[in-house]
């Protein structure tokens, strides 16, 4: 199998993110990933994703993914039925989180309890 096509999900993934300045190339059975993530939590992403396939050394691929945006830890987009708990889960593994989303988003949520469908909210670092 062609190196390349081993890390397509990576590359799929890549183009899902809208990853900046994406360049791929494959030499001597080696795949280079360089690129851009919007935020620290893409970047994350691209790497459980290349760790899922190659383990958590893969030898036969070399990325770099820098962060276009280091002064948060993402930003999501609010879906009907979430909830700050549960966004909290998703971005920190833990619901109890959810305060540190609130104080972050002070200017556009007045209570941690009501959450509107596509409100952007600033997922802080930790």
């Amino acid at each position: 199998m062609a190196v390349k096509a081993k890390y397509q999900d990576v590359l799929n993934l890549g183009e899902e993110l809208k990853i900046q300045n994406g360049d791929v190339q494959e030499i001597d059975g080696q795949l280079k990933i360089t690129g851009t993530a919007n935020t620290p939590y893409e970047k994350n992403l691209i790497w459980d994703k290349i760790k899922e396939i190659g383990g958590e050394n893969p030898t036969d691929l070399v990325a770099d993914i820098s962060v276009a945006d280091e002064s948060v830890f993402h930003k999501h987009v609010v879906a009907s039925g979430e909830t700050l708990g549960k966004i909290a889960k998703q971005y920190y593994g833990s619901a109890s989180k959810y305060n540190a989303i609130f104080e972050a988003n002070t200017g556009v949520l007045k209570s941690p309890d009501v959450i509107h469908p596509d409100q952007e909210l600033i997922i802080p670092n930790l």
